[in-house]
């Protein structure tokens, strides 16, 4: 082996550096120390998150072909990374709690652990290293979201979660087993282009191409495989209720993208178009038809995660870089405008303990800043200009619809009624905090610094990437080194 080679996989060595360093001054510091343990790990994930954009991406195959940190994958890596930074803004003050604080060193470790996953997800290009980092993201959430252990609600919740897991793991790999007879006995997404290219397409072809869409669709959320959504973000703790919502989501979708487009490009029109249009529909609907109901308000964003996860779909829909590059700005986007509204969710949780709809009335007369963050967060995620979750509608929808394929302008306008429906709900939340009458249920409170850091944080990037290009002019010009061949497009 050539030991150079871990060079292009800077990304996963500056992770795996940080999980130890925090492994070792959890292991060895005392009581006194760990109190540093926070303050520590975030500010050096903070560095290594600059350092991941920086240091420029490497192009070239390693490992046997196996493993590629392109711009691409490296800009989806740095974009993960600060949803992650945020999240650790936002549960400093929960990990300091007396329930946590003694596990606080397994939190942050079992937070990288799983980046680490989403990362080898990312740069995958066989699928034995998908099934790692699959893995490897998967399995350390169910100790997470049990991480409450004194609360039944989070055990719940990691049952639910673990045995969904398995079960679309298996499905999965049932399909990546048909894969493997169809190509000749080969897993790079490569060869199996290739192989698809020149033979028919079986029924053991689209058995494959639904069983992974099943087990893929698992961690998006998608439906019908979404059932499992609601009660885990309800039971487990907000924090990973948060971290669960986007930057799961998003290594899962660019993922997706890669292994649908790269691997099975050559039967787009023929199979597994139409099985995501109906995937795509589904999950707008449903999740924006079930928000309509949830008074909880963890519940509430869980049915709005899964059409938000529609909506990032259309990206893989167009086959093409621009449809890509439009996708992770989506990304970026939700993730900004999620974490935001979650961040609310923490800051009154952690103080009051409700998490109710109802609980929202009056909040504007005793917290107006909280008041203002998650008003400018709903209206983001609703896609009312001129905040940026307006922008990345706009421009997922232009990418969808920049093709000759009358299809796609019908999942586009399916996809902007269901923007009308989700307005419903969204300003719903507004309404509580701004216009309900009676006497605020949630008395005045000072959140705690680093939650006013994450929060400022958040509403800066909904005010400004929509008005300001950067983000997406980007993301538009790394997006072609995934599919060198659809550079042309742009």
């Amino acid at each position: 082996m050539d030991y150079s080679q871990f060079g292009a996989m800077v990304p996963e060595l500056i992770i795996l550096g940080l999980f130890f360093i925090v492994f070792v001054l959890d292991t060895f510091s005392n009581d006194g120390e760990k109190k540093f343990l926070t303050p520590v790990t975030t500010v050096l994930f903070g560095l290594a998150t600059i350092a991941i954009w920086i240091i420029p991406g490497c192009n070239e195959a390693v490992f046997g072909d196996m493993y590629v940190n392109n711009a691409a994958c490296k800009a989806m890596k740095a974009i993960l990374n600060v949803g992650v930074f945020i999240v650790f803004l936002q549960s400093a003050h929960w990990v300091q709690s007396d329930e946590v604080a003694i596990r606080k060193g397994e939190f942050y470790e079992l937070i990288l652990v799983t980046l680490f996953g989403m990362y080898l997800m990312i740069s995958a290009r066989h699928f034995l290293l998908f099934i790692i980092g699959l893995e490897s993201a998967s399995l350390p959430l169910a100790a997470l979201i049990a991480f409450n252990k004194k609360h039944y609600e989070s055990h719940e919740a990691a049952i639910k979660y673990i045995l969904t897991a398995v079960f679309s793991s298996a499905i999965l790999l049932m399909g990546l087993s048909f894969v493997y007879a169809f190509s000749g006995g080969s897993l790079y997404f490569n060869d199996i282009r290739e192989s698809i290219a020149v033979g028919e397409h079986s029924g053991l072809l689209i058995c494959a191409l639904a069983f992974m869409i099943a087990g893929i669709g698992f961690k998006l959320s998608l439906v019908p495989f979404h059932l499992w959504t609601a009660d885990v973000y309800q039971g487990a703790p907000t924090a990973i209720t948060a971290y669960l919502s986007v930057i799961s989501k998003g290594s899962a979708a660019f993922a997706f993208f890669v292994i649908f487009v790269q691997a099975f490009g050559t039967v787009y029109s023929d199979l597994w178009e139409w099985m995501m249009y109906a995937v795509i529909i589904a999950t707008i609907t449903v999740g924006n038809l079930f928000a309509i109901r949830q008074k909880n308000m963890k519940r509430l964003m869980a049915f709005s995660s899964i059409s938000q996860a529609g909506y990032i779909m259309l990206g893989v829909m167009t086959e093409s870089a621009l449809g890509l590059g439009s996708m992770m700005f989506y990304i970026f986007v939700y993730i900004v405008s999620n974490l935001a509204v979650f961040g609310v969710i923490s800051a009154i949780e952690n103080k009051t303990g409700k998490v109710g709809m109802d609980d929202y009335d009056g909040l504007h007369k005793t917290n107006p800043r909280l008041s203002f963050a998650m008003t400018l967060a709903m209206f983001s995620l609703a896609g009312i200009p001129p905040f940026a979750g307006f922008f990345s509608k706009i421009l997922i929808f232009t990418s969808v619809t920049a093709s000759d394929n009358m299809a796609l302008y019908m999942l586009v306008l399916i996809a902007l009624i269901n923007t009308i429906i989700s307005l419903y709900y969204y300003l719903l939340v507004v309404k509580a905090i701004w216009i309900n009458p009676g006497e605020a249920k949630i008395e005045r409170f000072s959140s705690e610094k680093c939650d006013k850091v994450a929060m400022c944080l958040c509403v800066l990037g909904i005010v400004f990437f929509g008005l300001v290009p950067y983000i997406y002019d980007y993301c538009i010009e790394v997006a072609p080194s995934v599919i060198p061949t659809l550079a042309s497009i742009l």
